[in-house]
């Protein structure tokens, strides 16, 4: 599974996370009754959205609902699932969006896709399900043309981007996808003056998930030698930043002039989590319940709902230390030199940082430049010997190469198998091979976020 829309739901309350599981096994179950079980493979949480938009405005959730079988995902439960227009279209969406995605993978020539067999079945693959998401569209009232015209226009703009062409020039194609298929969810729904506000809001969605790709990806696409919108245009992430704090209060803006019947579902994925999406690929917010730190490589503070930027303190001479720790403590001595590692309590059962005090049965930290470990306080034990100054462990990871898409299925078929997809805290994405977020796993601490909403509504004042 795969989308920018990855909500923990320990953040939805149990009705909310009900209704999402409802849809996003109503979009795998369209695609298997429609297209075969292969076509299951497609399905992602951003797509689900379309069947959430659907539902928000036609009122008919306890009508569009039926009974699923046990699947191997749900630990072999039945379960209500989204049945109807709603999740057929989100199946014929995220068909030809993932047809769209293989063909730019065979010609960027990603792992075996190199190889001409492999790229002749991956492209036989993407025109089967083009024509079966075209059917599916047509059957509807929603014409595919829409989506595979501004997939098609991606290749020629992005040969044409060089250095200062905006962002927006290069996200338009998919604005243009995402704006017509969030615009037809209200002929869906029998709510036509909805279309306007929704495509507004769809061209939003549309740029965000582009520019939260090209952020996510881009230490992947400079190790592979990639295009990348970022590096392609010499944009700065501050930049991209600030184009997508600008689409999250567009679609909040948007979404007010759409009448809904029941928005809550919507206002949880659109409005929060999408803002901790972006939160997440710039680094600048996390999900403390899994124990991830507070502020990333972009600057910003959790604390802050919008993460901006903070700037960083200018980088020391080689040979010299920081005038601060990391810690935020004041510089102390070590030997006549200043320690940079060395200052601040340790908590209770921490570990001492380099060259600095272990706390209550830790162990104290790896030396120092050239130097040794310090002594492990109050029954803690001694750090190792220097190192240098490079401290294990902190050492930067080069990037996993993504899979293939032969490999990648195969993966997502054990990770199905073994339910890891749904019940595992975290696994490895069976494409991307970033860490994922199993989306059933089982949290129900409401206290570890600060900004939960534990409501069937919304707890804020937006």
């Amino acid at each position: 599974m795969f989308g920018i829309v990855r909500p923990c739901t320990h953040r939805l309350s149990q009705g909310l996370k009900a209704e999402w599981m409802a849809h996003l096994c109503g979009l795998c179950l369209a695609l298997r009754g429609d297209h075969g079980q292969f076509a299951r493979v497609v399905t992602n949480y951003d797509g689900l959205i379309v069947s959430v938009l659907t539902d928000a405005q036609s009122g008919r959730a306890a009508q569009g609902r039926r009974t699923a079988g046990p699947c191997p995902l749900r630990g072999m439960r039945t379960a209500s699932v989204a049945n109807g227009d709603g999740a057929r279209l989100a199946a014929s969406v995220s068909l030809v969006l993932a047809s769209a995605k293989i063909r730019d993978h065979v010609a960027d020539r990603n792992g075996l896709l190199r190889r001409r067999p492999v790229a002749a079945a991956a492209r036989k693959v993407a025109a089967g399900w083009d024509r079966a998401g075209a059917r599916t569209g047509a059957a509807l009232g929603f014409d595919t043309s829409v989506l595979v015209d501004a997939v098609d226009r991606q290749v020629g703009i992005e040969e044409l981007a060089v250095t200062g062409t905006p962002l927006t020039a290069i996200t338009e194609p998919t604005e243009t996808a995402t704006g017509a298929a969030f615009a037809h969810t209200a002929v869906l729904a029998g709510r036509p003056g909805n279309a306007a506000p929704l495509a507004e809001a769809g061209r939003l969605f549309g740029r965000l998930a582009h520019l939260l790709d090209a952020v996510e990806d881009r230490a992947a696409d400079a190790a592979e030698g990639a295009w990348n919108p970022l590096t392609a245009t010499g944009a700065t992430l501050a930049q991209a930043r600030r184009l997508c704090d600008d689409a999250l209060h567009g679609i909040r803006l948007a979404l007010r002039d759409v009448e809904f019947t029941d928005s809550a579902l919507v206002h949880a994925l659109l409005v929060h989590e999408l803002r901790r999406s972006v939160d997440r690929a710039f680094g600048t917010g996390t999900c403390t319940h899994l124990g991830h730190g507070t502020a990333g490589p972009y600057g910003g503070q959790a604390g802050d709902p919008y993460g901006q930027p903070q700037p960083y303190p200018p980088a020391p001479q080689y040979g010299q230390a920081p005038a601060s720790g990391p810690y935020g403590n004041g510089p102390q001595h070590l030997n006549g030199q200043q320690n940079p590692y060395a200052g601040g309590p340790v908590p209770p059962g921490g570990h001492g940082g380099a060259g600095g005090p272990g706390g209550h049965g830790g162990s104290g930290g790896s030396g120092g430049s050239g130097g040794s470990g310090g002594s492990g306080d109050w029954g803690g034990s001694g750090g190792g010997p220097g190192n240098g100054g490079m401290m294990p462990g902190l050492s930067p990871q080069p990037p996993k190469k993504p899979r293939g898409f032969l490999a990648g299925c195969a993966v997502a078929i054990g990770l199905c198998c073994t339910c890891r997809l749904c019940c595992a805290k975290e696994y490895e994405g069976p494409w991307s091979r970033k860490k994922r977020e199993g989306c059933c796993r089982d949290c129900d601490c409401c206290d570890c976020c600060p900004d939960s909403c534990c409501c069937d509504g919304c707890c804020c004042d937006c």
